[in-house]
């Protein structure tokens, strides 16, 4: 299953940018239940933390877009650096506001600085892979790749940023994720080597979003999104819910593995059947994946049944991803890619409010109730437009 991997690093400086890139986005699965953590352990509200996760990933996904539209026009380098000072600052005041008890409006400033300052590495990751790599069936393999070191990310985020905010310092977590975005971007940003070149042509281009297949992607990641960030603020409760709060990193943890394993397997494949075909296909299996999680109330069950529901998350996410490169114009990659990764956050946003909510009102176990729906939602709106993706594909 590793076999096609093996020859994937064979390209001058892709080594350098994988690994700078892997510890630069290492956060983004510590900052949503770093910040429902410390927030939660300050207030006593599920509700406030999980809005104060909402307005992070809120400002980051109306962000996101605009810092890939700059990185398309600029280049990568010259937008990191300022915008990892600034996520590191704003990240810091939120800290600072939480300590001190200010009100609520100062988290919710704070916060939207920090999202609207962060920067999609993970899409300028794929974007110099697409720059390296020339073969279509290589460029698969790596955007598999990817994909399975988002979901180590994932995997090991969670239960890091738990066990340093729970058994170290409520603010330890979100401590340690400013050291490693901040380290990991500049090292990044310092690779000039691998950089795409910026593509400039005459006159204005209009946005990827205006893109048919591009518009349905993106409305399909919005849903899997809220799922994303329902079952994060969720999971929280529920392990609080059975007497062990630390064990919410396991369960994050799980459905990451899942999703881990699942793309490893994925990326060795060589498909005969269209992207098409494989993203309708995966994303039908996410929410049949999900079915188990509302009918378990043990912490131990949960994370196994967890783990399967993400066996599908990583085959749809690769499927996006190179649908994507496939239908946006090179010159405005960063951007297209940028689109999924906002998309995302603004169903993180949606299931972060909505599942501290539903979680104050009716408990953990139902609140589970929101991710499936979100779920069968992403299923009918990716089933019912998926000829835009088609014909798209078909025409290129």
């Amino acid at each position: 299953m590793v076999g096609p991997y093996r020859g994937l690093f064979g390209a001058p400086g892709t080594k350098g940018f994988v690994v700078a890139g892997f510890i630069g986005r290492m956060p983004m699965s510590m900052l949503g239940i770093g910040v429902v953590l410390l927030v939660s352990a300050l207030t006593g509200s599920y509700a406030t933390a999980g809005a104060v996760a909402a307005v992070v990933s809120l400002a980051y996904a109306v962000a996101a877009p605009l810092s890939g539209r700059l990185v398309d026009r600029f280049g990568q380098a010259r937008v990191l650096v300022p915008f990892v000072f600034l996520h590191a600052a704003s990240l810091s005041g939120l800290l600072l506001c939480a300590h001190a008890h200010e009100p609520q409006w100062t988290l919710y400033a704070t916060g939207a600085a920090a999202g609207a300052s962060a920067t999609s590495l993970g899409s300028m990751v794929r974007a110099r892979w697409s720059h390296v790599l020339q073969d279509p069936s290589r460029l698969h393999i790596a955007f598999s790749f990817e994909s399975v070191a988002d979901e180590v990310v994932f995997v090991s985020g969670p239960a890091f940023v738990t066990a340093l905010t729970t058994g170290v310092n409520v603010y330890a977590g979100l401590i340690v994720a400013i050291v490693l975005t901040v380290g990991g971007t500049l090292a990044f940003a310092a690779m000039r080597s691998t950089e795409p070149p910026v593509v400039r042509e005459r006159g204005t281009a209009g946005s990827p979003i205006a893109i048919p297949g591009v518009a349905l992607l993106s409305a399909v990641f919005l849903a899997m999104g809220a799922v994303f960030g329902s079952v994060d603020t969720i999971s929280v409760a529920f392990a609080d819910e059975h007497g062990s709060k630390g064990a919410a990193g396991l369960l994050l943890a799980s459905i990451a593995c899942g999703s881990m394993v699942s793309g490893l397997w994925f990326g060795s494949r060589h498909w005969k059947i269209t992207l098409r075909s494989r993203f309708v296909r995966a994303l039908s299996l996410f929410a049949a994946g999900l079915t188990p999680v509302l009918l378990v109330d043990d912490i131990r069950f949960m994370a196994v049944a967890l783990f399967f529901a993400g066996l599908s998350i990583s085959p749809t996410l690769i499927t996006g991803f190179s649908l994507i490169e496939r239908l946006v114009p090179a010159r405005q990659l960063t951007e297209g890619m940028s689109w999924i990764s906002t998309s995302i956050g603004f169903g993180v946003a949606i299931g972060a409010w909505a599942g501290g909510r539903l979680t104050d009102l009716y408990g953990a176990s139902n609140a589970y109730g929101f991710a499936y729906a979100s779920a069968l939602l992403a299923v009918a709106v990716g089933l019912g437009g998926s000829a835009l993706v088609r014909a798209r594909h078909s025409a290129r």
